[in-house]
């Protein structure tokens, strides 16, 4: 039993020692490993002895560390088997469930913007909204997000969420947030919409939190970096 307890223990620091690594940053020095995983010197060391015979870590000439090849490898793994319909789904579903209104997830494609995934509301008054939907790119929240969030663009709106009412049609709002996938890639834009009477400010500002956070989950489940959204009210 002690020795399954230990060897838990040494995988989760080992992760922890992984997961240190943030996007922006180069190689890390022992000391600024130890201040973000907040084990002793003398344990890193001995992980990291056992993370570099495996690729998942290198030193450099400096004596600084960096992620190794394998942890590029098991990334691409990952990505190869990823199905976006079972990642992106559940997230919509918990969203409808959530906010009562119906929930898509949009992708650009040239000047307009394809629905790929729906869960529709429950509610017998309902934007009616399907897979397969062609919309404007310059109409609606997620058309919207999908322009000021692209990988051209040089500068991020100050907020993730947009909130458009009566823009695409005259009685429906929608409010809409970004999707990351590695490297800061625009994978596309999750949305909430429904019957403009049922957004109220109270309700706007209680359901802008829930679209904004199933963005950092999906962008968190596709391989993107959820640190994009600190910067991002």
């Amino acid at each position: 039993m002690s020795n399954k307890s230990d060897g838990v223990a040494a995988v989760e620091r080992a992760l922890s020692i992984l997961n240190a690594f943030q996007h922006n940053d180069e190689a890390l020095s022992l000391h600024e490993i130890a201040n973000r995983t907040q084990l002793y010197k003398s344990t890193i060391l001995r992980l990291l002895a056992s993370l570099i015979r495996f690729r998942c870590v290198q030193q450099l000439p400096d004596g600084r560390y960096q992620l190794g090849y394998a942890v590029l490898h098991w990334g691409s793994v990952y990505q190869a088997s990823l199905r976006l319909d079972n990642v992106v789904v559940p997230v919509l579903t918990e969203l409808a469930n959530n906010t009562g209104e119906g929930a898509s997830f949009f992708r650009r494609e040239g000047n307009v913007r394809l629905c790929l995934y729906r869960v529709d509301s429950r509610r017998s008054i309902r934007d009616h909204m399907h897979a397969g939907d062609i919309l404007p790119l310059q109409t609606g929240a997620a058309g919207r997000v999908l322009l000021a969030f692209d990988s051209s663009v040089s500068e991020y709106p100050e907020s993730a969420v947009i909130v458009t009412i009566g823009e695409r049609e005259p009685d429906i709002a929608a409010i809409a947030a970004p999707v990351f996938g590695p490297g800061r890639a625009l994978r596309g834009a999750v949305a909430i919409s429904g019957p403009a009477s049922r957004f109220g400010k109270d309700a706007i500002a209680r359901f802008s939190k829930d679209v904004r956070s199933a963005a950092i989950e999906l962008t968190r489940r596709l391989g993107g970096d959820e640190n994009i959204f600190a910067n991002l009210r």
